[in-house]
């Protein structure tokens, strides 16, 4: 087996708008469902926001040149939609065109290649008191989106990603509730899930008509889900139907134009009211490469008579640990969001797509990172076990290219601690550590061991 990375294997970082770029209420922005859902008391850890996050917006010169030390080729960030479209329909703003433009060219002048996602989560708030992603007003919405970015932007991003994670759009933020904008209706989510899919086939198409050669896909976040209890059939079923609902969803609407049968099934009458004739063929966008956001494997077992039930109302599809606990053999090895570490789990997943999806040209790994408890002592940050996952997850992902899967590039996530979501600033996710007060950026241990990695292309 060779010790290295193709040669024109993509290395990368990646970061997403609101958890960065602070500037909430600057140069024209529009709310989003983050800005409003974070100001609501309860819904993030200790009340943070994103108003400031790590004020990348004035220091995105500094970023850049970090990421200049570190070597990398790309850099994935997103747009936030409503600084370009304050209330997400055609009025303009174009001192938020204007700051995209600032940040597009200084990294095309540093040598590394943007690449934009279009849409990571801040919807405009105007659009969600319509209906956001439940309203298929919403699809129409994000191609004007999306068609207006390319006319802006097409002449320097080549790639592009549609959507970040929709099982999260869907599924966290309109069925359990736990990200923006908050509901906590299965109804809408199954609207959401659909829409998304929907979305994602407008908007490649609305690219691929401004810019016919730009290189367009889709991001979704995957896992391998482990049935620890095979011959308890309704935990087999319920796996089968968590497998469908996040890692089979979007790729089978895309390369088909079906869902997974045992969705359709299990929806009913929830999918078939928001699926309309036609919507078989608008579905099927065939995509130029599959991002895939990769943390952790899934397990799923019987319940044990200590366990809170682990399917409540019916099918509760949260697939990732869905029983809410890791397997006995792993419970020592956890990051601080409490996730198993499982870096096998990665290359046998991109081996997974490349044999159950063959029509999909190639993969991109768009994220991959841990969260750890990070101290800074003399200036420096130690970090010791994200450095170590760093590391295996790369190996994992070099053995699998050995064996034939076509991976094409890597982005380690995060870029710079940041606005962890509904956890706000208490996890920490970056390779270079950020101070909330000060803003002050410091690259960590992992961050010059993945400086290591790129430069001699071989992941030891």
């Amino acid at each position: 087996m060779s010790s290295h990375f193709p040669e024109d294997f993509t290395w990368g970082t990646a970061t997403a708008s609101y958890q960065i770029e602070g500037a909430f209420d600057v140069d024209g922005r529009g709310a989003s469902i983050w800005d409003t859902f974070s100001k609501t008391p309860g819904k993030v850890v200790n009340g943070d926001t994103g108003d400031q996050a790590c004020d990348h917006y004035n220091r995105f010169d500094e970023d850049i040149a970090i990421m200049k030390d570190l070597g990398v080729s790309a850099y994935r960030f997103s747009i936030a939609w409503p600084r370009l479209f304050p209330n997400g329909d055609a009025v303009r703003e174009e001192r938020g065109f204007d700051f995209y433009n600032r940040l597009i060219n200084a990294l095309v002048a540093a040598g590394i290649e943007p690449m934009v996602t279009l849409y990571h989560w801040d919807l405009p708030q105007a659009l969600e008191d319509k209906g956001g992603w439940a309203n298929r007003e919403v699809v129409k919405a994000f191609e004007d989106y999306a068609t207006a970015c390319a006319q802006a932007f097409g002449d320097r991003i080549s790639t592009w990603i549609t959507i970040n994670e929709p099982w999260c759009v869907s599924w966290l933020g309109y069925s359990n509730g736990v990200h923006a904008p908050g509901k906590k209706d299965f109804n809408l989510a199954v609207a959401a899930s659909h829409h998304t899919a929907l979305a994602h086939a407008a908007a490649t198409r609305a690219i691929k008509k401004v810019c016919p050669d730009a290189t367009v896909g889709l991001t979704v976040n995957m896992n391998n889900i482990h049935n620890e209890s095979p011959h308890d059939q309704e935990v087999v079923d319920f796996a089968g139907l968590n497998d469908s609902n996040l890692n089979r969803w979007w790729i089978d609407a895309f390369t088909t134009g079906k869902y997974p049968q045992n969705l359709v099934d299990c929806y009913g009458e929830m999918l078939s009211r928001v699926v309309l004739p036609g919507d078989e063929q608008l579905l099927i966008a065939a995509p130029d490469f599959l991002g895939i956001n990769y943390y952790c494997d899934g397990f799923v077992r019987s319940p044990r008579p200590e366990d809170k039930p682990a399917i409540e109302g019916g099918f509760m599809p949260f697939p990732q640990r869905v029983d809410g606990s890791s397997p006995a053999h792993l419970t020592n090895d956890l990051t601080a969001m409490g996730w198993v570490v499982t870096p096998e789990g990665l290359g046998n997943l991109v081996k997974r797509v490349h044999k159950d999806w063959p029509s999909v040209p190639y993969i991109v790994i768009t994220e991959n990172g841990s969260s750890y408890d990070d101290v800074k002592v003399n200036g420096e940050v130690i970090d010791t076990k994200r450095t170590a996952y760093l590391v295996a997850h790369l190996q994992s992902l070099q053995n699998a290219i050995s064996d034939g899967a076509p991976v094409k590039g890597y982005f380690a996530w995060s870029l710079l601690d940041n606005f962890e979501w509904a956890e706000g600033y208490a996890k920490r996710f970056g390779i270079v550590h950020v101070d909330y007060q000060t803003f002050e950026r410091t690259p960590k241990m992992s961050f010059k061991k993945y400086k290591e990695i790129i430069a001699a292309n071989t992941a030891i």
